[in-house]
């Protein structure tokens, strides 16, 4: 099992906004590629004291990385310079790729 997660840190002031925009528009998206079995989507509780933002965790689950590899390719650009276009420099993200073991 694969989990490709992605780590957003957002500006408070578009918390509610941007995460109805997820539930509602991006992550469905996602979904719709056909990648992917499932996914959560997680808020940060124990941010650093000096930290800006909140940060929220998008963990897709796949079967292989094979298929992370196509989405890549083929269809995160496209969506991430959606996410981009619509929040700017209001989200910082970056992502990292697990396996379960």
């Amino acid at each position: 099992m694969i989990l490709y997660n992605v780590t957003v840190s957002i500006d408070e002031d578009i918390e509610y906004e941007w995460r109805e925009w997820m539930k509602e528009v991006h992550i469905p998206e996602v979904i719709e590629t056909g990648f992917f079995l499932r996914y959560r989507m997680l808020k940060l509780l124990n941010e650093q004291p000096d930290a800006t933002g909140i940060t929220y965790a998008i963990q897709y689950e796949l079967e292989n990385i094979g298929k992370l590899d196509t989405y890549l390719e083929h269809h995160a650009p496209t969506l991430q310079k959606k996410h981009q276009h619509k929040y700017g420099n209001k989200c910082l993200s970056f992502r990292t790729v697990l396996e379960e073991v």
